[in-house]
């Protein structure tokens, strides 16, 4: 099976340099609804078997420009499990400003995982937020599915599909974050081991033509 995910288009708080977190939540940009536009064209071709999204507003609207530009039109099928990381006292606050009273945490949030302590936001955990969505990955075994869209989230999206990959919490960002309206392609045979097509892809920003993966 091949794992299509979709991080949501940019928003407004994310052109304000706030945290959204599973709480939070704005509406996409009108630019950034017409590059998902166009990312729903370069996949247009690719059917898909099930289309899931987190059940915040960002990811649902992401899901649908997408959905709307496909051959195949699928119905979108919503859950909690695929939120943004719960970021507690971190949400809806500008990320300058915390950077500024807890440089270390929120360099650690960037770039180490592993030294990130969540108890001081009250946040959920790096395990937490992981594991939600490796469990709700590994509960499709044996549906048949052979190709699903995945929309959610960048910071939950980093750590959980670089844990799926295999990588160390210390390792999850070092190749940096998933931009917004961005494509990364994984592909299991048994929902245990992973293997990496493609990552952060916006290739379809340079060409208009459809594609089939």
């Amino acid at each position: 099976m091949k794992l299509y995910f979709v991080r949501h288009g940019r928003t407004e708080w994310n052109e304000e340099g706030r945290f959204q977190g599973a709480s939070g939540d704005s509406p996409l940009l009108p630019t950034s609804v017409e590059e998902i536009k166009l990312l729903g064209k370069h996949l247009a071709h690719t059917h898909f078997d099930k289309i899931f999204s987190s059940d915040l507003s960002r990811a649902i609207k992401t899901a649908e420009i997408i959905n709307a530009e496909n051959d195949q039109p699928q119905t979108i099928v919503t859950t909690s499990a695929l939120r943004e990381w719960h970021l507690g006292r971190l949400e809806g606050t500008k990320i300058a400003t915390v950077e500024a009273i807890y440089p270390h945490q929120i360099a650690a949030f960037k770039t180490n995982l592993a030294k990130f302590n969540n108890t001081i936001f009250e946040a959920e955990s790096l395990y937490q937020t992981t594991h939600r969505v490796i469990n709700f990955i590994q509960s499709l075994k044996g549906c048949g599915y052979e190709n699903i869209l995945i929309v959610g989230h960048g910071a939950n999206l980093v750590a959980s599909i670089r844990t799926m990959l295999g990588y160390e919490p210390a390792q999850l960002r070092l190749e940096g974050g998933l931009h917004n309206a961005s494509l990364t392609i994984l592909e299991t045979q048994d929902y245990q081991h992973f293997e990496l097509l493609t990552w952060n892809n916006l290739d379809y920003l340079l060409a208009e033509e459809t594609v089939t993966y």
